[in-house]
């Protein structure tokens, strides 16, 4: 096959790239500039995309010997992660850039691009594993290694998408692939993982979002609606949060708050007790599938963050919805995030959490019945 192998300049996308070379595949490495100005290092360990990670994939190809190109698609990245990020924090909602970038740009802008240009495939440096059942149909499974297992902000991918995918790191832990960089002399071998969200490299979300949005302020209100501090912008706020809630302490008892509710339209930020956050019915959209949408009520498991624990927990589809049922209540789900359905270590599908509400006492009583 001819394969695009997507490299950041990190660890990670070198050895992908090394091995579907050695699998005998024609490889050309393609570094996605996602930044309109993009910095000349790194900030520590956040970001990425800096014309220093263009650098070390391009080292990195050169040792391999294969074609390299730096393709810009800054604009789409800024139009479809960037904007939609800003826009949904507006709204009180919290996304999951990574998963967005993954749906709008690396399996789909950069998949399409290679497809026109007669490649078959493309290859990254996730973590999970792609399965060839014995009727041709692939599937979506969790990475061997739990720590870095990376399925989840994969969910979104369709069936066409994982069909033109390739995952050479599935079946390896982080500290096999280093060594192996190693072993090859990448000069990467080392180089400390991104995280955090790439494009608000010093980590601060809330003081970016102030610098495109402006301050706006607003109340603070318990749950009964009584006014309990100020705030500069309720788009700095997502449900569960704790820290830097602007509370006025004179009127609480003490008691810790956390945030119940975003509400966008009124500028309010909602705080209450930790026993009001937990939730355990979900209402999804722009649900995607990994392979056939299931059908009527099935039994799965269900995580809400990238690293967080499954929920055992039922799921209806219906059409571009998805009504889940958590078996028990979760803290801390806020609109925007992603649901993310598993069938054992298989990837289901997933949706954008709509609606997250609690079960009637009634209601709740009888699931535990059953």
């Amino acid at each position: 096959m001819r394969v695009v192998a997507a490299m950041s300049g990190g660890v990670d996308s070198a050895v992908a790239a090394a091995r579907v070379m050695e699998a005998g595949h024609e490889v050309v490495g393609v570094h996605l500039a996602l930044s309109q100005q993009a910095a000349t290092l790194r900030e520590s360990a956040r970001g990425c995309c800096t014309i220093e990670d263009a650098g070390d994939a391009r080292r990195v190809a050169d040792r391999l010997g294969i074609p390299f190109y730096v393709w810009d698609l800054a604009e789409r990245f800024r139009h479809d992660v960037v904007d939609d990020f800003v826009a949904e924090y507006e709204a009180g909602r919290t996304p999951n850039p990574c998963l967005r970038c993954n749906e709008k740009i690396k399996f789909a802008a950069l998949l399409d691009k290679a497809l026109a240009l007669g490649f078959d495939a493309v290859a990254t440096g996730h973590y999970a594993q792609v399965v060839e059942r014995a009727d041709g149909g692939r599937e979506l499974h969790r990475a061997v290694d739990p720590a870095k297992d990376q399925s989840y902000v994969l969910g979104v991918l369709d069936a066409d998408q994982l069909a033109r995918s390739l995952f050479p790191l599935g079946g390896s832990t982080k500290p096999q692939v280093r060594e192996e960089a190693r072993e090859r002399g990448f000069s990467v071998a080392r180089k400390p993982d991104s995280h955090d969200i790439c494009f608000v490299a010093d980590g601060d979300t809330r003081g970016w979002l102030t610098r495109r949005l402006g301050e706006r302020p607003g109340e603070v209100v318990d749950e009964s609606g009584r006014v309990v501090g100020q705030h500069a912008g309720s788009y700095g706020f997502t449900v569960g949060q704790r820290r830097g809630l602007g509370l006025d302490r004179s009127t609480l008892d003490g008691a810790p708050r956390f945030v119940l509710e975003v509400d966008a339209a009124r500028n309010r930020v909602v705080v209450g007790p930790q026993e009001l956050l937990g939730v355990d019915v979900l209402v999804g959209d722009h649900a995607r599938w990994c392979g056939p949408a299931p059908e009527g009520v099935v039994t799965v498991g269900a995580q809400l963050r990238a690293h967080g624990e499954e929920v055992p927990a039922t799921a209806r589809a219906d059409g571009d919805r998805l009504h889940v049922r958590l078996e028990r209540r979760v803290r801390g789900v806020a609109p925007g995030q992603s649901v993310v359905l598993y069938d054992g270590t298989r990837v289901v599908g997933s949706a954008t959490v709509a609606q997250a509400t609690r079960a009637t006492t009634a209601s709740r009583a009888a699931t535990d019945r059953r």
